[in-house]
């Protein structure tokens, strides 16, 4: 039997080919859920949608009325929600004295309101549906526990998604509710593929790694699997399928710069 037969689930932030959020959607798919992907562009939710056999709706997380609209539709769609998962962020790179005013609000609305929004509607629906309960994660980051410069607004913003999530455990692991954050580290993925063609730049953080190599988003989707398992009893933790790079902590901004330097002096040398 699929570990998710039976079980419903709604993945937001699935919006963009090949991302973590449909990588998620499609694991989650093939294990017997009943998914609804959920987003800011209709076209890449519709198809992927069509492609799992799920449900798709339109929303901006940092709009509370949308939220609130996303989980009365999954719970119109699929009957219940027994797994809701926020993949959205922003990785802001700038420095504490470059981040602007209107960059501070957008990743405040986007990483911490949003956040609260998207708890707040799973909270209210799975409390609501009988029987009570689910499985609620939010993407994090391992930069909250491996700092890493130029990321003040990035990070404060994650780590306060992280004591969210945990008040929800406390507060509603009575009504059967499990809370759990989930903590990437720097991961091959639409968002950062700029950064994966940048000479040096993985050389940089590879020997951070004890495991030897970076995560993937299959690594991230496992893990949001098992938590979303009858299996998983536990809530309010910090899970981290990052092959243990806090461990040894981040690359610094002078050992990125040594780092692609390097390589492209080599390159010019080959040249």
């Amino acid at each position: 039997m699929a570990r998710l037969d039976g079980k419903t689930a709604v993945i937001l932030g699935a919006a963009s080919a090949g991302n973590m959020g449909q990588v998620i959607a499609r694991l989650f798919a093939s294990e017997g859920a009943t998914v609804m992907v959920a987003g800011r562009h209709e076209g890449p939710l519709k198809s992927l949608a069509e492609e799992i056999g799920g449900h798709y709706a339109i929303c901006d997380i940092t709009d509370r009325g949308q939220v609130q609209a996303m989980a009365a539709k999954a719970k119109a769609d699929m009957g219940r929600v027994d797994a809701a998962i926020n993949c959205t962020g922003w990785g802001l790179l700038a420095s504490l004295v470059e981040t602007t005013e209107e960059q501070l609000d957008q990743i405040v609305d986007l990483q911490f309101k949003g956040t609260h929004h998207f708890l707040q509607a799973f909270v209210e629906q799975m409390i609501a549906q009988e029987p009570s309960g689910g499985s609620l994660i939010s993407l994090s980051s391992a930069t909250t526990k491996a700092l890493i410069n130029n990321h003040a607004a990035y990070i404060g913003t994650k780590r306060g998604t992280e004591a969210l999530i945990e008040c929800v455990a406390n507060d509603y692991g009575p009504q059967g509710i499990k809370a759990n954050t989930v903590s990437p580290a720097f991961t091959e993925s639409p968002m950062t593929a700029d950064s994966f063609q940048v000479p040096g730049l993985v050389d940089a953080f590879l020997p951070k790694y004890p495991m030897g190599r970076l995560n993937t988003s299959e690594d991230v989707a496992n893990a949001c699997l098992w938590l979303c398992t009858d299996e998983a009893f536990l809530t309010g933790q910090n899970i981290q399928p990052n092959g243990g790079v806090t461990l040894r902590g981040n690359p610094q901004a002078t050992d990125i710069e040594r780092s692609v330097g390097a390589a492209m002096a080599a390159q010019a040398g080959d040249g």
